[in-house]
């Protein structure tokens, strides 16, 4: 983590908000002055755009969008079911406000308390989330995602579902009433599989899983259907010649694990001559929802990442992009519009390919230290993980560096120290970086490594 020990303060000021801080707090400024941000709010956002395509999907479920991303480990971990030594719950993964209070890593944060207020059978919440992560083209340590579900109450079904089949044939019914598609699916897997991917045997009969599946998948895949039709017609309109003589659209449901859903999957298309994975979901696990006083109910949910989505949808290459202020880059999506036809959504915005303004050029430099041979708790400071090289660049230079990678690692055969070299490239999104200007930033990345890690530089 960024090595904060020196000078923490008392208390971290969030949302006009004092949080004491402890051993724990990791939170650099850098990822603070993101907190207001909030992309996915912002009108004309691709971000934006992003999310109200996917909520127009969804016409009977419950949209939230405004929840604080400052969230209690109970909600980020312990209500979903996290195992105590879950790696996601370490330093190195997730921003610690304090030993009690994190910002979120998924919008699934909100899940138990949205089933237990219980006002809804289907609701949609998106939010910015936080990992700790690597720099490249596609991570950033703030990103935008979409959590939904929806559910069923054993209590209120109607007399003709109670009277054919209960809870399974209650559900047929619904997704009987699902707009259809005609796109090519596979789904060569059974609904459960006893080790693959079980039923939750106690809670649900396999008819029920299977009717839940069903629903999920038909309603996910109509997604999916708008989604990459709009990214077609946007394609084409900017004249990609390969989009307009694509196949038809292919998708794939694949079996996975998530510690909330069982079963779970996750759903692949194939676009542009690859599978890509899109979303997670999953038949929530019925004790969530019974901790959530909610027993009577039983359900589906899905998550998504936005970012991955919106990259796909408007050609976006790299996720800087999303938080550029260059009106350039967000001047392109900007317009007064009405309706969800010919790559419109409702409100403001529109979705077309973007348009790229400028390619800067690159300026790799070079980073090579050893690691002190006290790197550990023993020796009063903590384990040198690469995500801590990361956030250290990160706050250090901002969205000025494009990536960065670990060119060389090896031990010294005689004082047993470990070595490591990380290669920066050093690009701007909106101008060309002066030399003296990337020498500055990479002396300051460096200086920040010896004062916050103890490393020796080579």
């Amino acid at each position: 983590m960024t090595h904060l020990l020196h000078q923490k303060p008392q208390n971290l000021i969030l949302e006009n908000r004092p949080y004491p801080t402890d051993e724990w707090t990791n939170v650099p400024s850098s990822i603070i002055s993101s907190l207001p941000r909030r992309l996915h709010l912002q009108p004309s956002h691709p971000i934006a755009l992003t999310r109200r395509l996917i909520e127009s999907r969804f016409p009977t479920f419950t949209p939230y969008s405004s929840f604080s991303p400052i969230v209690s480990v109970h909600q980020n971990f312990d209500s979903l079911g996290f195992p105590p030594d879950h790696p996601g719950r370490s330093r190195s993964d997730t921003y610690y406000v304090n030993r009690a209070t994190v910002l979120r890593t998924h919008s699934s944060a909100h899940q138990a308390d949205l089933f237990r207020a219980d006002t809804s059978d289907g609701w949609l919440v998106s939010a910015d989330v936080y990992r700790r992560d690597a720099i490249d083209r596609s991570h950033y340590p703030v990103f935008h995602q979409m959590e939904g579900a929806r559910t069923w109450d054993r209590r209120r079904l109607s007399p003709s579902a109670s009277a054919k089949g209960g809870l399974a044939q209650a559900i047929w019914d619904d997704v009987a009433k699902l707009p259809t598609h005609d796109i090519d699916v596979e789904d060569p897997n059974p609904p459960t599989h006893p080790e693959r991917n079980p039923l939750q045997a106690g809670y649900h009969t396999p008819e029920e899983a299977e009717a839940v599946g069903a629903h999920l998948k038909r309603s996910l895949e109509n997604v999916v259907v708008e989604v990459f039709a709009q990214a077609k017609r946007a394609a084409v309109a900017a004249g990609d010649a390969k989009a307009a003589t694509e196949e038809p659209l292919k998708v794939r449901w694949v079996e996975a694990y998530f510690p909330f859903t069982s079963p779970s999957w996750e759903l692949e298309v194939f676009w542009q001559d690859d599978w890509l994975e899109v979303l997670g979901s999953g038949v929530v696990k019925q004790e969530l929802l019974d901790e959530a006083g909610v027993p009577q109910r039983v359900g589906w949910a899905f998550g998504v990442g936005l970012e991955r989505i919106a990259m796909l949808l408007f050609g976006i290459p790299d996720i800087r992009l999303f938080w550029s202020r260059d009106p350039r880059f967000l001047d392109q999506f900007k317009s007064e519009v009405v309706g969800a036809e010919e790559g419109k959504v409702k409100g403001s915005g529109k979705i077309v390919r973007f348009q790229p303004f400028s390619k800067y050029p690159a300026s790799p430099r070079d980073v090579s230290f050893f690691l002190p041979s006290t790197s550990s708790p023993a020796g009063g400071r903590p384990v040198f993980h690469e995500n801590d090289i990361m956030e250290l660049v990160r706050d250090t230079a901002g969205d000025s560096v494009e990536d960065v990678q670990m060119v060389d690692e090896f031990v010294h055969p005689k004082t047993g120290r470990k070595s490591l070299c990380y290669r920066i490239n050093y690009r701007s999104l909106e101008r060309t970086l002066e030399r003296e200007e990337v020498n500055e930033l990479h002396e300051g990345i460096s200086k920040k490594l010896v004062e916050d890690w103890g490393v020796e530089l080579r």
